[in-house]
């Protein structure tokens, strides 16, 4: 088996994409906006309900890691670089589930569920930066985009450098060959 099962393969890049798009557009674009203007809460809505669905698809993706079986691990030809590689991967899956629950830590230290989902008639606070979920949620977006930028490096040197078809694991096409 040289490839990863279909289902893993889609999450990995629905995930990838998601991820990609909340910290690059979503963030920025949220913090650009006042908390007092009307587009706040449509995009903070938005941005919730994006990050709330990264989750629930990390949380399935990594049952599926779990439970389907896996291509042999990838040679890198260095012990450095394939335990280097192992600790990216693992260090991307923690940092989006510790982004997602920074996201849900601010919004339950602002009471934003029953101020975006609920009946609740409350404002937004003035702004977010009181709150230390906040500088965390700040925090893991930067550390995320390093890891972002690791991962591409990574794959560059697979697919540049060794040649070695590294891709196509993470891709769609028949598993065994």
């Amino acid at each position: 088996m040289k490839r990863y099962h279909p289902l893993l393969v889609a999450l990995h890049w629905i995930v990838a994409i998601m991820v990609l798009m909340a910290v690059f557009i979503g963030g920025p674009q949220l913090a650009d906006i006042d908390n007092a203007h009307p587009d706040k809460m449509f995009s903070l809505t938005g941005h919730m309900v994006w990050g709330l669905a990264i989750g629930g698809l990390m949380v399935l993706r990594v049952a599926m890691r779990l439970l389907a079986q896996s291509p042999p691990e990838a040679d890198s030809g260095s012990e450095a670089l394939n335990k280097g590689g192992k600790l990216a991967h693992l260090g991307l899956y923690v940092l989006i589930f510790a982004m997602v629950g920074s996201g849900i830590g601010i919004a339950m230290s602002a009471d934003l569920f029953s101020i975006v989902f609920g009946s609740s008639d409350a404002a937004l606070p003035p702004d977010f930066s009181g709150i230390s979920a906040r500088a965390a949620h700040g925090i893991i977006a930067s550390v995320i985009t390093l890891f972002i930028v690791l991962h591409l490096v990574g794959w560059a040197y697979h697919q540049f450098i060794r040649r070695d078809g590294l891709i196509s694991r993470m891709w769609f096409g028949k598993r065994a060959e």
